[in-house]
């Protein structure tokens, strides 16, 4: 099946904006931005392409490096799992489809298990890697007179890079492919309802056994406005801003403003 990441300032999905509320949320979402960009600049051709690839793959790595991001993928899929058995016993299910989410899931768990606790050694005692991490630090420090061997190599073939692409990414691949799944349940868990900004300001309490994870904010496509949604598990904000340029800042506006919340 189809499978589809303090106040800031959010990155649009046609006429849907998100917060992430909790410390594993926020994780999740940095590494499916950066792992879908790094998937459709590996496809492309160019060395360009490639270098963005290589630059994807580093931020990927120094996410993955920070805490244990692997047991806290392994504990969300296992929350998920939990969460979608409890429905094998209700009327009214579509048990063909619970069953492909179930089997997903747990092939996601599977193969996050069997990249082992080690999944990273190969890509941090990498030399050729290394070098273009510690250089990156420099602005312009992975040019050609910097870094040869890298320039060298990005003179290759499309498919000889692609060899090597492939085996660093298939390092982390099972972890982030599984990050994709339970970000695509946990969005699909929340249901739109319609709520109105009175003078583009709408605040929201949450009840005290809410699990919220995820806020969307859906606005039409054609909307002038976005939204700023800055807030915690218990309490959020949302305000809506109206953009002219780049060189004006953004006033909120003072209309009310119909849109659709989703709490997943």
């Amino acid at each position: 099946m189809a499978k589809p990441a303090t106040t800031i300032h959010l990155q649009p999905t046609g006429g849907d904006y998100e917060q992430p509320v909790s410390e594993r949320m926020r994780t999740f979402m940095r590494l499916e931005f950066l792992y879908r960009q790094m998937l459709y600049n590996c496809e492309l051709e160019t060395d360009w392409s490639t270098r963005a690839t290589i630059g994807g793959l580093l931020e990927i790595l120094a996410i993955l490096s920070r805490g244990d991001v692997r047991s806290e993928v392994h504990k969300e899929l296992d929350h998920q799992l939990d969460l979608l058995q409890r429905f094998q016993s209700q009327p009214g299910v579509d048990k063909r489809r619970l069953e492909t989410l179930v089997h997903n899931l747990i092939q996601s768990r599977t193969d996050v298990d069997g990249i082992g606790t080690g999944y990273l050694q190969t890509l941090k005692q990498s030399d050729f890697l290394n070098a273009i991490k510690n250089r990156s630090t420099i602005p312009g420090g992975t040019c050609e007179f910097d870094l040869p061997e890298y320039s060298h190599w990005l003179r290759q073939s499309h498919g000889r890079r692609q060899q090597d692409l492939e085996m660093w990414i298939g390092a982390i691949r099972p972890l982030c492919d599984a990050v994709l799944e339970a970000l695509w349940l946990i969005r699909e868990s929340g249901q739109p309802v319609d709520k109105v900004a009175i003078n583009g300001m709408y605040q929201h309490n949450m009840q005290k056994d809410a699990h919220c994870r995820l806020l969307r904010v859906t606005l039409p496509a054609e909307s002038t406005l976005y939204p700023e949604i800055s807030g915690s598990q218990h309490r959020f904000t949302v305000r809506f801003l109206e953009w002219s340029t780049v060189d004006s800042r953004a006033v909120q506006t003072g209309h009310d403003v119909p849109f659709q919340l989703s709490i997943c």
